[in-house]
C-alpha cells in the first residue's frame, strides 16, 4: 500500500519536469521567431558578387586606394627633379620710397620715387647624386601602396566568404534541427498512440515529449546563431539593406593542384613577400643615398635682374618726370659639396645596410610562415574530402538504422529509447556532413588567397577520364 502511495508521489515531480520545458519553448520559440521577422524588402547576394561588394562598399580600401593615387604623385614630384626650376623675385610692385636728407653742410634733399626690381632665376641640376635613388623609393613605395591595396582586398574577399559561409551553414543547420525535430515530433505521436492503445507507457510519451523540447532549444539556438551569423555578414560587406542568399550549401570547387605547384606559384605570386622585397630595395636606396650626399652637386643657373625707377631720389629740387631703368644677366655652373659630415652619413648609411639585412631575415621567415599555412589547409582540404564522403555513409546508414528501429519498435521488439538514439545519431551525421563542406569551402578560399590559383569547376582534372568511384566527391554538383 506504501509502494502505491510512494510512487504517485514521485512521478508527479518529474512529470512537471518534462512537461514544463514544453510550454516553456512553445512561448520562447514564438518569441524568437517573431524577433527575428524580417519585413524589410530583400535582395540577393550571390556568392560570386562578393568581390566586387567589397571593392565598393569597403570603407577601408577606400582608403587604401587614397593611399595609392596619394603615392602616384609622389613619384611624379620626385621625378620633377630632373627638369629646371624657374624663380621669380621682386623686392616691389612696385616700391614707393619718400624721405628726406638734411645735412648742415650741404644742400638738403628729398627723395620722392616709384621703383621695381624684379629678378627670374633660372636653376638646372645637371648633377645630382640623391635624386635617381629617390625617384627609385617614390617608385617602390608606389608598388607597396597598390600590393596593400590588393593584400587587403584579397584578406578582406576571403573573410566576408568565410562569413558567407558559415550564414551559409547556419541556414543548413537550421534545416537540420527542423528535420530533427519533425523526427522528434512523429516519435511523440507514435508513443501517444502506443499508450492510448494501452501497449505503450506514461514513461515513453514523457521521454518523447522532451526530446521535442530539447529539439525545440536546439532549433532556437541555431536561429540565433544564425541571425549573428548574418549581422556578421552584413558587417564586413557594409551593406545596410535586408539581403538573403542562396541557401543551398555546395562545394564551390576542386583542387586539383600538387602541393609542390602549391608552395612554388605562392612564392612567385605572393604580395607579401614582393613588399618585404621592396621595403628591403628601399632600405638599400636610402643607404646609397647617404653614401651620395658626400657627392657634389654641379647645377647651371641663369639669373636675370633689372630695375627701373620714376621720378627723383636724393635730389635738391625733386624732378617728377625723371625715369630711368637697368638690366643684367648673368649664367653660370655652380658647385655645392658637403664632403665631410663628421661621420653622420657614414654611420647612416651602416645603419640601413643592417635594415635590410633585417628585411632579408623577414622574407625568410615569411616564407616559411606561409609554406607551413599552405601545407596545413592543404592537408585538411584532403581530410574533409574525406569528411564529407564518410559523413554521406553516415547519413545513409543512420537512416536505415532509424527506419529499421522504428519497425522493431512499433512491433515491440525494441524501445522508444532505441529509436531517439537513432534519430540523435542521424541528426549527428547531418550535422558533420554540414560541417564537412564548410570546412572544405573554407579550405578552398584560403587556398586561392594564398596561392594565387583558381579552384577548378570540373571535379575531374585532366589527368582522369573518368570517375571509378561512384561514391566520389565528383558527384556532389558544384
Amino acid at each position: 500500500m506504501l509502494r502505491k502511495l510512494i510512487k504517485p508521489i514521485l512521478f508527479f515531480p518529474l512529470c512537471l519536469y518534462l512537461t514544463a520545458p514544453k510550454s516553456i519553448l512553445s512561448e520562447t520559440g514564438t518569441f524568437i521567431d517573431q524577433v527575428l521577422e524580417e519585413k524589410e524588402d530583400k535582395f540577393f547576394v550571390d556568392y560570386s558578387e562578393i568581390n566586387e561588394i567589397i571593392i565598393q562598399n569597403n570603407p577601408e580600401l577606400k582608403s587604401l586606394k587614397q593611399l595609392v593615387s596619394a603615392a602616384t604623385f609622389n613619384i611624379s614630384s620626385q621625378i620633377s627633379k630632373r627638369y629646371p626650376s624657374i624663380d621669380l623675385k621682386s623686392t616691389g610692385l612696385p616700391k614707393y620710397t619718400v624721405g628726406k636728407n638734411y645735412s648742415s653742410n650741404s644742400f638738403t634733399t628729398s627723395t620722392s620715387q616709384f621703383s621695381t626690381n624684379p629678378s627670374l632665376t633660372i636653376k638646372w641640376d645637371l648633377i645630382d647624386p640623391l635624386r635617381g635613388s629617390e625617384i627609385q623609393i617614390a617608385k617602390e613605395n608606389y608598388k607597396i601602396a597598390k600590393n596593400n591595396f590588393e593584400i587587403t582586398k584579397r584578406d578582406l574577399t576571403q573573410e566576408a566568404k568565410a562569413r558567407y559561409h558559415k550564414y551559409q551553414k547556419s541556414l543548413q543547420d537550421i534545416k537540420n534541427s527542423k528535420f530533427a525535430l519533425d523526427l522528434s515530433n512523429t516519435t511523440l505521436k507514435d508513443a501517444q498512440a502506443k499508450f492510448d492503445a494501452g501497449i505503450g507507457t506514461k514513461f515513453e510519451v514523457l521521454e518523447a515529449d522532451a526530446q521535442v523540447s530539447r529539439d525545440k532549444q536546439a532549433l532556437n539556438e541555431k536561429k540565433i546563431q544564425n541571425e549573428i551569423n548574418k549581422i556578421s555578414l552584413k558587417e564586413i560587406l557594409n551593406i545596410k539593406d535586408n539581403f538573403e542568399i542562396n541557401q543551398q550549401q555546395k562545394l564551390i570547387g576542386f583542387w586539383h593542384y600538387k602541393l609542390n605547384k602549391n608552395i612554388r606559384d605562392s612564392f612567385s605570386k605572393n604580395l607579401s613577400l614582393k613588399n618585404i622585397s621592396l621595403k628591403k630595395s628601399i632600405k638599400e636606396n636610402q643607404a646609397k643615398n647617404f653614401v651620395n650626399a658626400s657627392k657634389p652637386n654641379i647645377y647651371i643657373s641663369n639669373t636675370f635682374s633689372s630695375s627701373f625707377s620714376n621720378a627723383d631720389s636724393s635730389s635738391v629740387t625733386l624732378d617728377t618726370s625723371e625715369s630711368s631703368s637697368s638690366y643684367s644677366n648673368s649664367i653660370s655652373i655652380n658647385l655645392a659639396w658637403n664632403f665631410f659630415s663628421g661621420g653622420q652619413n657614414k654611420n647612416s648609411y651602416k645603419s640601413k645596410k643592417l635594415e635590410a639585412q633585417a628585411e632579408e631575415y623577414s622574407l625568410n621567415n615569411f616564407k616559411n610562415t606561409l609554406k607551413t599555412n599552405i601545407m596545413t589547409t592543404y592537408l585538411n582540404l584532403k581530410l574533409n574530402e574525406e569528411k564529407i564522403l564518410t559523413s554521406l555513409k553516415e547519413i545513409n546508414s543512420t537512416k536505415e538504422s532509424l527506419r529499421l528501429s522504428k519497425l522493431r519498435y512499433e512491433v515491440g521488439i525494441s524501445t522508444l529509447k532505441d529509436v531517439l538514439v537513432r534519430q540523435k545519431e542521424l541528426s549527428i551525421a547531418k550535422s558533420k556532413n554540414i560541417e564537412a563542406i564548410y570546412n572544405y569551402n573554407l579550405n578552398i578560399d584560403e587556398l586561392e588567397r594564398l596561392t594565387f590559383l583558381k579552384a577548378s569547376n570540373n571535379c575531374l582534372s585532366k589527368e582522369s577520364k573518368r570517375i571509378n568511384d561512384k561514391k566520389s566527391i565528383c558527384n556532389l554538383l558544384i
